[in-house]
């Protein structure tokens, strides 16, 4: 990732909103080892994260779920097409899941996930991909397989995607990357990045996260 003036490496500017200040401080910690990441606010509570990202203006948001004045899944909901965000919580219950992924988030992140998969996620984000913790997939996988899949694919509109696109769709449910889908369908990063694209617009929603729920809801086949 570079910057258009001299080459040099962009610097993802990020915002760390977390009520309690161990866990700020800890994650700050973490994202200052890397020289392409540079915290540039904290806040303590939901409505204090807004302010911030408008004075700020970060690339990327790590925002927990259960904070005062105002939740996660609201200042998701609020940041997003603004900010790209990451939820950063310790809870991986589907009912924290499922809101912030529909209000846009670009990745569900545990605590516990450790300081690299931390770092991964918020590189990511910035790149317009999702990261999602693997155990949150797994869990996220169950809650839609036997009866309860089908009656959620039928109320799931139909969208007509292509069979390479539903293929595709079924990867990045699984938490893939565009590299790992190439290396898997033996196209390149760049045609798989050509299809997401063309996903999301057909789907109408705002990145690969939309594409995974949408995936799960419908029934798509997933690796």
């Amino acid at each position: 990732m570079t910057s258009a003036n001299g080459g040099r490496p962009r610097v993802i500017r990020v915002l760390i909103a977390d009520d309690q200040e161990a866990v700020r401080r800890g994650v700050r910690r973490i994202l200052a080892a890397q020289p392409d990441i540079e915290v540039v606010g904290e806040a303590a509570d939901g409505l204090a994260a807004l302010e911030l990202a408008a004075e700020l203006r970060p690339d990327v948001a790590l925002v927990d779920i259960r904070m005062p004045r105002m939740d996660g899944l609201e200042v998701t909901r609020r940041l997003s097409g603004a900010v790209r965000v990451v939820v950063l919580t310790t809870f991986d219950l589907d009912e924290y899941v499922y809101p912030a992924l529909r209000h846009g988030a670009s990745g569900f992140l545990l605590k516990r996930s450790g300081p690299s998969l931390l770092a991964e996620a918020v590189r990511a984000a910035a790149d317009g991909e999702s990261l999602i913790s693997p155990s949150v997939t797994v869990r996220l996988l169950k809650h839609v397989t036997a009866p309860r899949r089908s009656a959620r694919a039928a109320a799931v509109p139909v969208v007509a995607l292509t069979e390479r696109e539903v293929e595709i769709a079924g990867h990045v449910a699984a938490g893939r990357t565009n590299a790992d889908i190439a290396a898997e369908l033996f196209i390149s990063p760049g045609t798989v990045k050509t299809h997401v694209a063309s996903i999301q617009r057909k789907l109408g929603v705002a990145n690969r996260v939309g594409i995974a729920v949408h995936a799960w809801e419908a029934g798509y086949p997933v690796p």
